[in-house]
Formats: C-alpha cells, structure tokens, sequence
C-alpha cells in the first residue's frame, strides 16, 4: 500500500535535492542566466511600485490642491511609471515560464529515465504499490514546477515589498505598520487552522482525477472487446462508480473552501477600510496631506499583501504540498522496487553466447522450485526446444535471461543487449518508423527500401509500403495484427544478426511450418535459437531442454 503521510523532513530534503540536481545539471548554466534576470526584473518591479506609491500621492494632492501644472506632471510621471512597470511585468512573467519550462522538461526526463531504468516500470506495475506513476511524471511534475517557481517568486517578492513598504508606512504611522503586521499574523494562524484538511483532499483528488481517466482509456483501447463481450453496462457502472468517488472527494474540497472563503474574503475586505480608519484623523486635524491617505492605504495593502501569502496563497499552498508528497512517493517507490527486487542470480551479460549455471528459480508465488541447479550450454547456431509438463518454468527461465527479477540464485552468462533478442508471445512494437523497427539501434548504416522490401516479402509481410512506413511513424498496434507483429519482430532480429534469439510460443501465433522456416533461417546465420513452447517434431531441434513438475530438468541432444 501506498504511504500517502510522507515526513516533512523527507519531503523538504527531496524538494532540495530536487532543486540541486537541476542546478547542477547540463543546462544548469542557461537556468541560472534564467535566475538572474529574473531577480533583476523582480528589483525592478518593486522599485517600480514603490516609486508608484509616491507618484500616486503626488498625484493625488495635486488634485485636492487644485494644481493643473503639478497635476499634468505628475499624470506624465503615472504614465511612464506605468509603461516601466509593463514591460518588467511581462518580461518577468516571461522569463518565469522559460524557467518553468526548462526545469520540467529536466524533471520529466529525468524520471522517465528511472522509471524506464533496470526493469522499475515492470515492478511498480507488478506490485501495484504506487498508484498512477504516469501522472505523477506528467501533471505533478507541472505542477510541480510552475507553483514552486510562483510561491519562490511570490517569497522574494513579499522580502522585497515588506522592505520597501516598511520604511513607507512607518514614516507614516508605526501604529498602521504594527496593525499590519498583527492581522496578517492572526490571518494566517486561522487560515491554516480552517483549511488544513485541503492538503489530504488534494491528494486524494489527483488520485481520483487519473483514475477515472485510465477508465475511459481503458474503455477507448478495448472498444472492440468490449461491445463484442456486450460488456458496455458492466463498464458504464465501473466508470459511474470512479466519478462518484471523483465527485464526492470534490464536494468535500469545496466545503472546506466555504469555509476558508468566507475567512478571507472578509479579510481582504477589511485592508481596505482599516488605514482609513487610522490616518483620517490625523487629516481631519490638518496633520498630514490628502495623497498621504491613498499611499498610506495602498502602502498597508501591499505589506499586509506580503505578510499574507499563506492567507491569498493557501489553496495554491495544499495543492503543492500533495504534488511535492506524491513526487516523492514515485522516487521513494523506485528506490524501494530496486532494493526489494535484487536476486541473488548473477547475470554476467558480456559473454559470447549463453550458458546457465547452478541456476535454481523459485516461485515467486509461494517460493517453491520451479526448477533446480539448471546448469547448460546452448551451442552457436543450434535450435533448442524448451519446454515442460507447466508452462511456468520454460517462461521464468524466459524472464529471468531478459534480466526479471525471480527469487533465485545461480548464474547466467549471456550476450550483451545488442547482442540477443527476446520475443515475447504478445510482442509490443511502440510507434515508429519501419527503418526504426527493422533496423537495430547499434546498426550504423540504414538499410535501404529495397533491403527493407526483400526482407518483408521473406517473412510474407511484402504488403506494408516501405514508402509509406519507410520514415513515417506508425502506429503499429492497430495497423498490423498479432500474427503480423510477431513476423515483423522477427525480420527484425534477422536484419540485427544477434548470437541469441529467444522466441516465447512463437508456434501459436505465426504457425509451425512458418517458425520452422524462420529458425532455420537463422540456424544458417549462426543465430542460436531458444524456443520457450511446444514442437509438432521434436527431431527438429539439435537439443531439448525438459522440466518436469518437481523441479527437475533434462538436456537431451
């Protein structure tokens, strides 16, 4: 199960690690150019208004005083103060979301690339342990990067503005700068205690939110299963019951935003009335100007503003504490598949060829042996048959060669990645290019169209246009059907020359005269050739490799 009530401490030194690694990282450089200019515009826009405050009072008494002169250079002063708050305004927002970008695009890649590192996709989705890690690595991460950069920027800019207006509104009244500094202090405390619930309702609400979404994905996926099964029903009450929950979880969100909204809507109300409150007597006795009235209020507003950040802030605050929480449940749930996962067999993957040595494998299940000191060579070019009275050891020796981690201990030596091929009984191709699928990534030289085409037409595919798929993706799940992908994978491993190939029920989808012809095929290349399934003929195997219920093993030549 998922921990969902991750340390605060935990959570802070991920935050920092976080904000270190991109740092550091290669394009570190142009993130930090980023930063500084973004400082800079930020001095600048607080310069900007504090000038603004003075124009502004400026302005004001000239009006009260009946000065047209005064009045017209102080209305071309607004103006300009107005044009250089613009574009620092814009430039800084600007240069926000290049920063913003930046650090998402870095994240994203950087936990695709754990996620897709020594097999950790397959183990989260096997343990079930760590709810919609696709999310989390594309809307937390959002999220994750625009409101830390905002609230980063709203702290540096809250120091600023409460340094700049501090000087102002006491120069003004030390009793409105104590007043301000007490309701924003009374403000947060009640805020925090009315809507402390949000940051459990978010989390559960981004949950709930990608639930309900892989429903309607499940349900667009398999649209033909499903109205041929006549199962539409069925998955009509099994997405109504994930938008319930949807729904529900909402409802409860929205009451607690009553509640803090009808705190702070009276709050922000109130910062209007209380510096008139205070300074209009002083101007009832002639102490003080009229213009000081407007700066005063907009100088109250803007340092009460600043100290209430957790106040105007706090929805956006209980929204990245459960993205920060769940980013750090995905890395936490990686780190631990890895730890929970290491076996005790030794795959040496830098060998010529493949042999297995003392190999016992256990039921991942309930730990019984699956098989029991396998020790065998498989010979350069030979084609051997694996199979047995279950089907669960030929397939656990299958994964554990691939590098799936099976409680176990022993050794296998094996080729390097590039240098053996597994073919699964239901292969997946991603979308890609023909010249993508046939030709090995490690392969230099591009086949041509012509290569391409004689290799389609030799496995029965010559229908697929090299033209067309040549250098176009495709999406060859819903082009192509089993049969077709499985031959395709195939012609693949023949275009790639490995010293291993291993085929997982190939006979099922493809047929056995056809797997006959392939096998012999790559027999002629010196391809060794592992079937993990069943023979119509047996003699045409050079060896076969038997297992039997109680975990013995028989290598027959």
């Amino acid at each position: 199960m998922e921990n969902r009530q991750a340390p605060f401490r935990v959570t802070a030194s991920r935050f920092l690690r976080s904000v270190r690694l991109f740092i550091s990282s290669d394009v570190g450089g142009r993130a930090k150019l980023l930063i500084a200019c973004l400082v800079a515009l930020l001095f600048g826009i607080n310069v900007l208004n504090v000038l603004n405050s003075f124009v502004g009072r400026n302005f004001m008494t000239a009006i009260a005083d009946r000065q047209i002169s005064e009045f017209s250079r102080q209305a071309v002063f607004y103006l300009i103060v107005f044009i250089g708050s613009t574009v620092v305004s814009v430039y800084a927002s600007f240069t926000e979301e290049r920063l913003a970008l930046l650090w998402r695009d870095f994240l994203t890649g950087r936990a695709i690339n754990l996620y897709l590192s020594n097999g950790a996709f397959y183990r989260l989705d096997l343990s079930g342990e760590l709810s919609h890690p696709d999310q989390r690595m594309s809307e937390d991460i959002r999220a994750f990067t625009v409101t830390t950069l905002s609230f980063l920027i709203m702290i540096f800019n809250s120091s600023l503005t409460i340094l700049s207006f501090s000087g102002v509104l006491l120069s003004i009244s030390p009793v409105l700068f104590a007043v301000a500094f007490l309701y924003a202090a009374c403000g947060s405390l009640l805020t925090v205690r009315l809507g402390r619930p949000l940051i459990k309702l978010n989390y559960d609400q981004l949950d709930k939110e990608a639930s309900f979404r892989a429903g309607l994905i499940q349900v667009r996926e398999n649209a033909e299963q499903i109205t041929l099964s006549g199962n539409e029903r069925q998955m009509n009450s099994f997405l109504a019951s994930r938008l319930d929950d949807l729904v529900s979880n909402f409802r409860a969100m929205t009451s607690v935003n009553r509640n803090v909204g009808f705190f702070t809507t009276g709050y922000n109300w109130l910062i209007q009335l209380i510096p008139a409150l205070i300074i209009a007597p002083a101007f009832f006795r002639g102490d003080i100007e009229f213009g000081v009235i407007t700066q005063s209020a907009a100088a109250f507003a803007m340092l009460v503003g600043a100290f209430s950040l957790i106040i105007n802030q706090f929805k956006s605050i209980s929204n990245f504490a459960a993205v920060v929480t769940r980013l750090s449940m995905l890395q936490e749930a990686i780190e631990n598949s890895e730890r929970r996962t290491k076996s005790q067999i030794e795959i040496d993957g830098n060998r010529d060829g493949l042999s297995y040595e003392r190999l016992t494998l256990l039921s991942e299940r309930d730990g019984s042996p699956l098989f029991r000191e396998l020790t065998v060579t498989i010979p350069s070019g030979s084609r051997v048959l694996v199979t047995g009275q279950s089907e669960n050891p030929p397939n656990a020796l299958f994964g554990a060669t691939a590098g799936l981690a099976y409680p176990g201990s022993g050794r296998i030596f094996r080729p390097a990645t590039d240098r053996i091929r597994f073919i699964p009984q239901q292969p997946y191709l991603p979308p890609s290019t023909l010249q993508q699928i046939i030709v090995p990534p490690a392969k230099s030289v591009a086949l041509s169209d012509e290569e391409i085409a004689a290799l389609l037409a030799e496995f029965g595919l010559e229908h697929i246009s090299t033209n067309q798929g040549g250098q176009q993706e495709i999406e060859w799940l819903t082009v192509l059907t089993p049969r077709e992908q499985q031959l395709l994978m195939l012609a693949s491993a023949c275009a790639a020359r490995p010293q291993v190939v291993l085929l997982e029920r190939t006979e099922v989808t493809v047929g056995w005269d056809q797997l006959c012809r392939i096998m012999t095929r790559f027999s002629e290349d010196r391809i060794a050739c592992v079937h993990i399934g069943n023979a119509a003929q047996v003699s045409f195997y050079h060896a076969i490799l038997q297992f039997a219920d109680d975990g013995t093993w028989r290598w027959q030549t």
